[in-house]
């Protein structure tokens, strides 16, 4: 299982729209996709369609009761996609993982201990707007980050703050987490600021940076409220179709020997 974790401190910057919308899209292409909700609002598990009343084993019972995989994964409405979902009590994560053993590896544990998590092909984490312990976890257990980042005025400046955190995961708890790439979320090719912020990124980080943008969409931001990823709700929209462009950006970058077949 390829383990990417989608993370940025900054919160509103599109991480859960895309953790959704790449699942379904690397699912649809016949990847066994899991996603493993880490941000105590829930948002991607509602976002595929998991009510707060299924949601009886979650992603706190996986890190704090020491839960096993397959008692917390929920089917989706989506083949080959599933999710481990969020509840409210992982807001309070944070505090009680401070005094567990090994606080900062209790998902690499989870995933190392649970059979299931070896019937899939790839896993992304959709982590919390903050650096806390929950993304820890999360860098800690991922075999690589995907960050999403706002074409906004300050996007630079909190990315270098995420890239610092990245260097001291791989200094203290995970030496092999890499990066697989910044993608560019609400593109409004309108606005002469967007394009400058593009550029800076580019030329700050070149190659990193994904050729695929994803545009300002309505129908992104009405999906979540059907339950529904927006490549199901409408895969015509610009959204979709960006994001289905990402996917195929994304399986391009990922280890040939890892790949599904």
């Amino acid at each position: 299982m390829i383990t990417i974790a989608i993370a940025n401190q900054k919160g509103g910057v599109g991480k859960t729209t895309t953790a959704i919308n790449i699942a379904t899209a690397m699912a649809a292409t016949g990847w066994r996709t899991l996603v493993v909700d880490l941000d105590p609002q829930g948002n991607a598990s509602t976002g595929l369609g998991i009510g707060h009343g299924d949601r009886d084993m979650s992603t706190y019972d996986l890190l704090i009761e020491a839960a096993d995989i397959s008692k917390c994964v929920r089917a989706t409405n989506i083949p080959n996609l599933d999710i481990i979902p969020a509840t409210q009590d992982l807001s309070g994560a944070e505090v009680e993982l401070v005094g567990l053993n090994e606080r900062s590896n209790r998902l690499r544990d989870a995933f190392a201990r649970g059979r299931d998590a070896q019937k899939y092909d790839v896993c992304f984490i959709d982590c919390p707007p903050s650096l806390g312990l929950l993304t820890l976890n999360a860098l800690a257990a991922a075999d690589t980050l995907m960050v999403p980042l706002q074409c906004e005025f300050f996007a630079l400046e909190g990315l270098s703050q995420l890239l610092q955190t990245v260097e001291r995961v791989q200094q203290r708890f995970n030496p092999n987490l890499g990066i697989v790439g910044v993608v560019l979320t609400m593109f409004d090719r309108r606005n002469r600021l967007t394009d400058q912020v593009s550029e800076d990124v580019r030329d700050c980080l070149g190659q990193l940076v994904f050729e695929s943008v994803i545009p300002r969409n309505v129908r992104l931001s009405e999906a979540p409220s059907h339950g529904l990823p927006a490549l199901i709700y409408d895969h015509q929209c610009a959204g979709s179709r960006a994001y289905i462009a990402l996917a195929r950006e994304l399986i391009g970058r990922l280890p040939e020997e890892r790949k599904a077949a």
